[in-house]
């Protein structure tokens, strides 16, 4: 790809965009850079860009004389593939493109795509750890916080880069080729962005179409979406994971057993006893991470010490502390119902019940999905932010409400609410962007109203 010369905008002003700005500005573009928000909101890394790449910054509308002039647009993750800007340089014969497809156009070496719903960020981290410790050369990026462009310096032809993707992110790729893919499932999640399930599905799958037949595709047999797509053919080769039935090929749970299943052969590659990470879906994610690692050629027996010792990723169901006990957990990521409902199951079990922090600013997607969860599992729910009114509509009736003012008023509640055994679990289906800049800003604000609670 030149880009030497070439006259970009980049849309949004976050990490991606950033990265992006640098990127072609350092390759001889010209480049501006474009945020609905007031330039005085951007990060000062953003502001920066103005004199050390001499880059153009462009709040609110982009008049439509700039728009003539640009032939190729680099889109952040969080701005829609149909804003204006895009559009009308897509008509002109333009390129459109996103972060992840500039990168991947320089980057070396082989790729690990992850996607999914639900545990992308784990297994991300589980896999670069897997083939890091198997002596593979390996960097990780992508949706985990390190944009992709960062990584081209440091990619080498003989190795492996660990990727995590969003739907978002996979809605601007074009060449992009995984030579392992990994969908671990497809539940409702970005309705306020997608007109309806399956256009959000579709974005998903995505990231097989430029796979070939010398690939890896790894996918979840027990989700029905991407069951399906095993079952209409994939150009690469499939690999399927199960942790409710054995499967005749592929990674499954037996018992306690993690069992990987090939040309008639079986080998026990790990076991519940050896997972630390609490939930019946995490062990999805140690199966789609051991199929991964068996991809790119990591050994068994190194695989089951990387899982023996890995602790997990900060706020997935992080565990924070005991207070007179009560115990703690953060699952800040859980942005999603279906990703609330995993949460409140791996706690779920125990003498006591959960203490539920709930809300934030919904996707549109319904509540109802918790209520046979929160009938047997719940005391108390705490609700907090823009989607409170809704979620109590929705879930009254079936445990207790209280209503949070802020992320203190409701790690207080909670902690008041609780009962000796019982667990205060921030896991609130929604995003985070009403009250904070991100789910990892919420997560270290509930750490921190956790420590600064009184027995």
């Amino acid at each position: 790809m030149n880009i030497e010369g070439r006259k970009a905008l980049v849309l949004g002003a976050g990490k991606s965009g950033v990265e992006s700005v640098r990127f072609l500005a350092s390759h001889g573009a010209v480049v501006a850079l474009h945020d609905k928000r007031e330039v005085e909101s951007w990060s000062e890394t953003a502001r920066s860009l103005k004199t050390s790449h001499s880059v153009g910054l462009i709040a609110g509308d982009i008049p439509s004389w700039l728009l003539d002039q640009i032939d190729l647009v680099v889109i952040s993750p969080g701005v829609p593939t149909n804003t204006i800007p895009a559009r009308y340089v897509d008509r002109k014969d333009g390129e459109v493109i996103g972060e992840v497809e500039l990168a991947y156009r320089f980057l070396k070496g082989r790729v690990v795509g992850i996607t999914g719903s639900n545990g992308k960020t784990t297994t991300t981290a589980l896999i670069g750890e897997i083939l890091a410790n198997a002596g593979i050369a390996t960097q990780v990026g992508g949706n985990i916080g390190t944009p992709l462009l960062s990584l081209i310096e440091t990619s080498t032809d003989d190795g492996w880069t660990v990727v995590e993707l969003s739907s978002f992110q996979l809605e601007t790729i074009v060449d992009f080729r995984p030579n392992v893919a990994i969908c671990l499932n497809v539940t409702p999640n970005h309705l306020d962005r997608y007109e309806g399930f399956h256009e959000y599905a579709l974005a998903k799958h995505r990231l097989f179409m430029n796979q070939t037949a010398d690939d890896v595709a790894i996918l979840n047999a027990d989700d029905e979406i991407t069951s399906s797509w095993a079952a209409v053919g994939l150009k690469a080769h499939i690999v399927l994971f199960s942790v409710k039935r054995e499967l005749e090929e592929g990674l499954f749970l037996r018992d306690t057993e993690l069992v990987c299943r090939s040309n008639g052969k079986e080998k026990v590659l790990t076991t519940r006893d050896d997972i630390f990470l609490r939930g019946l879906h995490n062990v999805e994610n140690v199966l789609a991470a051991l199929a991964a690692g068996l991809a790119c050629g990591a050994s068994p027996e190194s695989m089951r010490e990387t899982v023996r010792n890995f602790q997990g990723v900060e706020h997935r169901i992080e565990y924070v502390t005991e207070i007179d006990g009560v115990r703690f957990y953060n699952d800040s990521k859980a942005t999603s119902v279906d990703a609330t409902s995993k949460a409140i199951e791996a706690l779920s079990g125990g003498e006591g019940k959960t203490v539920l922090i709930l809300g934030g600013r919904g996707k549109n997607a319904p509540y109802a999905p918790l209520i046979n969860l929160i009938e047997s599992s719940v005391r108390t729910l705490i609700l907090i932010g823009e989607d409170a009114d809704n979620i109590a509509s929705q879930l009254a009736g079936h445990a207790e409400i209280i209503r949070a003012d802020s992320m203190e008023d409701a790690v207080a509640k909670g902690f008041a609410a609780a009962q000796n055994g019982d667990a205060v679990l921030l896991a609130p289906a929604c995003a985070s962007f009403d009250m904070f800049k991100s789910y990892e800003e919420r997560g270290t604000v509930f750490k921190a109203a956790v420590a600064n609670v009184k027995s």
